[in-house]
C-alpha cells in the first residue's frame, strides 16, 4: 500500500529531474552543422612575358600559363588557348581576318555571351577603346554557374579580329570558382592592355 502511494510521488520527482536540465536561457549555445568548405588557394604574384608568333598577333601572358595551339576540329592556325594549369583553366582565343564581315564576327560574340544567360545571374559589358593600337572591343563578364565567366573579342574594325573565352574544365560551380576567375580576370585585362596587332 505504501510503495502505490509513492509512485505519483516518484513520477513527480523524476518528471522535474528531467524536464528541469533541459530548459536553458537564450545564451547556450546552438550547435550547427558546419558549412562546406573549400580548400585555400594561393596565387602566385603577378609576372608576365611577352608571347608572339607568325600570327598577326601579339600580347603578354603570365609566366605561370602556356599556349597550345587550338586542336579542335575546324579550328583556324591562329586559333591558340592560353593554359591555366594549376586551376584547370583556359582562355580560348580564336583569330579571324575581317572582309567585310565585322557585323557577323560581332553578332556571333554577342549571342555566344548571351548563351550563357540561362544559367547566369547577371550580364555586365566593358567597353575597350585603345586608340593608338587600333584595339577596340567589348568584356563580357557573366556572373552566375556558368560555363564561361569572362567572353571578349578585340578588333581594329577593318583587318583583324579575335575572340576570347575563359572555360575551366570543372562543373561550374561560382561558390568555388570565384576567386580564381577574379585572379584569372586580371590576367585577361593584361593581356587586352598589351595586345597589339602586327603589320
Amino acid at each position: 500500500m505504501k510503495i502505490i502511494k509513492l509512485i505519483p510521488g516518484l513520477l513527480l520527482i523524476s518528471t522535474i529531474v528531467f524536464i528541469i536540465p533541459s530548459c536553458g536561457d537564450d545564451e547556450d549555445e546552438v550547435f550547427l552543422p558546419k558549412p562546406k568548405g573549400y580548400p585555400r588557394i594561393d596565387f602566385p604574384e603577378k609576372s608576365y612575358r611577352l608571347f608572339d608568333s607568325v600570327c598577326p598577333y601579339k600580347f603578354e601572358i603570365p609566366t605561370y600559363a602556356y599556349i597550345d595551339n587550338d586542336r579542335h576540329k575546324g579550328a583556324d592556325p591562329c586559333w591558340i588557348n592560353v593554359n591555366f594549369p594549376k586551376y584547370n583553366a583556359q582562355i580560348h582565343l580564336s583569330y579571324k581576318s575581317v572582309t567585310n564581315n565585322l557585323d557577323t564576327f560581332l553578332n556571333d560574340s554577342r549571342d555566344f555571351a548571351i548563351k550563357h544567360q540561362i544559367k547566369a545571374t547577371g550580364l555586365d559589358e566593358t567597353i575597350i577603346i585603345r586608340d593608338s593600337a587600333k584595339v577596340f572591343g567589348l568584356v563580357y563578364d557573366i556572373s552566375g554557374n556558368t560555363a564561361s565567366n569572362i567572353q571578349f573579342y578585340l578588333t581594329d574594325s577593318t583587318r583583324h579580329f579575335m575572340r576570347g573565352a575563359l572555360y575551366f574544365n570543372v562543373a561550374p560551380n561560382i561558390d568555388s570558382l570565384k576567386v580564381v576567375v577574379d585572379y584569372i580576370r586580371k590576367d585577361i585585362v593584361h593581356l587586352i592592355k598589351t595586345f597589339n596587332w602586327k603589320n
